[in-house]
């Protein structure tokens, strides 16, 4: 249950990827230090999410990007994103994952001791994002559940009411003040689990939507590589 996707944010004015500058920097960079040592690794990956990603409210932001977009725009959004995900599987392919020292974490999924059915669950659905995620793990990698479900069926309730309400200027800008508020609280708590968890000498791959700014919570001794570039907030952090 990821947050509204961002998905017109991540477009250049001349219809690129936003994040895709710097691609072959990244890559040289992880290559040159995943893994090694005793020193903190985290690969930090921004993802768009899609509708399908959504689950019951996935029609209702299809419908409101069609009003927003026209069907021949919510056709070239959906070109854009793809084209996207064919990047991100390109770079996850060439990443280095020695087996027992790589740990995947995932927006949108709960520590709940199920990880492993609600990955393969949705992977089996369709959904490239968790397709990956068991790729990498059938490499070595070992997935982690990294978000509070308490705050994930408050943010699925929020976005709930936010489309049951409808739409006003006094609506919008309350609804956009908790909609940040609870951000923060999933990133505060992303950022704790990834301290937690990911030990001295280990590399960690982080899937996170573009508005997240968890690198702002991460312990100052992990050090972040971006290979698509970071999200659109800048978060002061990492190569």
């Amino acid at each position: 249950m990821p947050g509204t996707p961002e998905t017109p944010g991540a477009l250049r004015p001349g219809g690129g990827l936003r994040f895709q500058r710097g691609l072959h920097h990244g890559l040289g960079e992880m290559k040159n230090s995943l893994p090694g040592g005793r020193a903190r690794k985290l690969v930090y990956l921004p993802i768009i999410h899609t509708a399908a990603d959504m689950g019951t409210l996935g029609a209702s932001i299809r419908g409101m990007k069609l009003s927003t977009l026209g069907r021949q725009g919510l056709k070239q959004n959906a070109a854009v994103v793809d084209k996207m995900w064919e990047e991100l599987e390109r770079v996850v392919s060439n990443l280095p994952v020695p087996p027992g020292t790589v740990r995947v974490y995932q927006d949108g999924l709960p520590v709940s001791g199920h990880e492993q059915e609600i990955v393969s669950e949705l992977a089996g659905a369709g959904h490239r994002n968790h397709g990956l995620l068991l790729k990498l793990q059938a490499r070595g990698a070992t997935l982690m559940g990294t978000e509070s479900p308490e705050l994930l069926v408050e943010e699925y309730q929020l976005a709930t009411a936010a489309f049951a309400c409808g739409a006003s200027a006094r609506t919008e800008v309350r609804q956009k003040q908790l909609r940040d508020t609870l951000l923060e609280k999933r990133d505060r708590y992303i950022g704790d689990r990834i301290n937690r968890t990911l030990g001295a000498g280990e590399s960690g791959i982080l899937f996170m939507g573009m508005l997240h700014q968890v690198t702002r919570y991460l312990d100052p001794d992990i050090a972040v590589v971006y290979p698509l570039g970071p999200p659109r907030a800048r978060q002061g952090r990492g190569v």
